[in-house]
């Protein structure tokens, strides 16, 4: 019998996490699925931790071992593999709610016009801890979104998005050439022509590692400008558009740099988003707030300073 939703998930080197995965798939509410597994050339465990669940899975698993070609070609492999009218992702490192699935299929079933569904996620340590939330903003979240998407107000997290297979554009499916930012460049395409479906709750839980994508600061710029660039050349954004996106890509760059204590060079990160999109509060705000932060460090050590004499 074929199933209704297929879950693709990417597996490099991630065989600790992996058993984590499989298992929150396993306890979904909704049971109309398969999992496919694509094994993106793995030095470790992974084909060990594969074999344990075929017995107990059966014709609901799929394994596929490709040479390692990066997350998007094992997504694009999987995707090819799979036999469901939804796709949903779940990346191996990363777990879902019990709810996530029967959640996403209804969003799915009262729209028919929405071609994807997204929601929440709470962030957790690589010992599964939770450490805080994503902030959103849900206005920009549903709807016709992909101006929103473009410019960086709407973030779809990959392990909370389900979407129709249909949906998928001709014009190619996640990205092969990029090493970040390929599921925005999707997302982005696919809202072009089809509604985005939100839900406001946590239905995953997203695992932040050291060797994560966002703690390579240079390669996420570098991924995060070729798609501004890509969108506006094909014509698909426009200048004032392009604009707000290299505004927001350069504040949220200082932002990384001011929370990681590099506050001097976060200056010209949002001197950048500043000259790129000064009609933007937060871009100024946190400019201000960079320069300023130097000089209230200093007043504040000289007033305990003056406070231990007295």
């Amino acid at each position: 019998m074929t199933p209704r939703v297929s879950v693709i998930i990417p597996a490099y080197n991630a065989a600790v996490y992996l058993p984590h995965a499989v298992e929150s798939v396993r306890a979904q509410t909704y049971a109309d699925w398969e999992i496919v597994i694509v094994d993106d050339g793995s030095t470790d465990h992974t084909t060990a931790v594969v074999d344990s669940y075929k017995t107990r899975l059966r014709d609901r698993l799929q394994y596929i071992h490709q040479l390692n070609r990066g997350v998007s070609a094992a997504r694009n492999n999987g995707m090819r593999a799979a036999r469901g009218e939804f796709i949903a992702l779940l990346d191996a490192d990363d777990v879902w709610l019990p709810h996530h699935l029967q959640r996403g299929v209804e969003a799915m079933d009262a729209d028919p016009a929405a071609g994807i569904v997204h929601a929440r996620v709470v962030r957790i340590d690589t010992r599964g801890s939770v450490t805080g939330q994503l902030k959103v903003e849900p206005k920009y979240l549903s709807g016709r979104i992909a101006r929103h998407i473009y410019t960086r107000r709407a973030h779809l997290i990959c392990s909370t998005v389900v979407f129709r297979k249909s949906c998928l554009p001709a014009d190619g499916w996640f990205d092969e050439t990029m090493r970040a930012t390929e599921d925005r460049d999707l997302w982005f395409r696919i809202a072009t022509s089809y509604k985005v479906a939100y839900l406001d709750q946590v239905l995953a839980h997203y695992r932040l590692s050291p060797s994560s994508t966002t703690s390579n600061l240079d390669g996420l710029l570098k991924a995060q400008l070729y798609f501004v660039a890509k969108h506006y050349n094909s014509g698909a954004a426009t200048r004032l558009d392009q604009l707000q996106a290299l505004g927001n890509i350069y504040r949220e760059l200082g932002d990384s740099l001011f929370r990681g204590g590099a506050v001097t060079t976060s200056i010209g990160s949002y001197l950048r988003a500043v000259g790129y999109y000064p009609l933007s509060v937060p871009n100024v705000y946190m400019l201000f707030r960079a320069i300023m932060d130097p000089l209230v460090r200093v007043c504040t050590m000289a007033t305990r300073l003056s406070g231990a004499r007295t």
